[in-house]
């Protein structure tokens, strides 16, 4: 990832209403026998024609196998600074290396729906932001914060630092996720990389390692259902009545 931001280029119809909501859309391109349809057309009118070209298939230049007819080259969002995210109402999601774009897409767009406050992640050995990402994110990443760090054992440390703390999962966790005390306080929920789960030092930076309880324990969930679980667990503990 390129340290002046991400999200240079996105994919995808909601990808791309996304970013031109956010101001950040330079450049459009549109497949020319699509232009009018009602979604895209929008878009055109929103960016302007003077800001838009027109190709035959967005496919044989897009950087994911379905663009939907639509490519925007955007301003970059920059990352935000960790210690914004330690307020005293934090609900942030830990990526402990995750490779999948799908994954990372798919956690940032239920983080925004379950209100979390913030994604961390790493800048090496991990999925970049990437256009994949937005459009698995479908809009989520241009609202949710991310904070990008070096190192993700020294990110908890430095979030505990803050007050926040830090809960691991992993199917050998001690403590089941549902009905965690630790959820009515700042917390950081920590999702291990695919197959591998949280790294030996990133566990030991927990606070608490937490199972999902399962009724057939032969098959961990995926990253993202894992992640997602985490977070409306968290909604679900601060808001009782909801």
């Amino acid at each position: 990832m390129a340290p002046a931001g991400y999200g240079s280029r996105v994919e995808g119809i909601h990808a791309v209403t996304a970013a031109v909501a956010a101001g950040r859309v330079e450049r459009l391109t549109v497949e020319r026998k699509r232009r009018s349809r009602e979604e895209i057309a929008r878009l055109i009118d929103a960016v302007g024609e003077a800001s838009t070209v027109y190709v035959d298939d967005t496919r044989e230049i897009a950087d994911t196998e379905a663009p939907q007819g639509v490519i925007a080259e955007c301003t970059p969002i920059v990352p935000v600074d960790l210690d914004t995210l330690a307020a005293p109402d934090a609900a942030i999601l830990v990526l402990d290396h995750l490779e999948d774009p799908q994954n990372v897409g798919a956690i940032a767009r239920s983080a925004l729906a379950g209100g979390s406050t913030g994604l961390v992640m790493s800048a090496r050995r991990s999925a970049p932001l990437s256009a994949a990402t937005f459009k698995a994110a479908a809009g989520a990443l241009e609202r949710l914060p991310v904070a990008v760090v070096g190192s993700i054992p020294e990110a908890l440390q430095r979030l505990k630092s803050h007050n926040v703390w830090a809960v691991g999962l992993d199917t050998g966790g001690d403590q089941s996720l549902f009905g965690l005390s630790l959820f009515t306080e700042p917390v950081a929920v920590v999702i291990g990389a695919e197959g591998e789960g949280l790294s030996q030092l990133t566990a030991k930076r927990c606070d608490v390692v937490a199972s999902i309880p399962m009724a057939d324990a032969t098959e961990s969930l995926n990253a993202s259902v894992s992640a997602a679980l985490a977070i409306f667990e968290i909604m679900r503990v601060r808001n009782p009545l909801r």
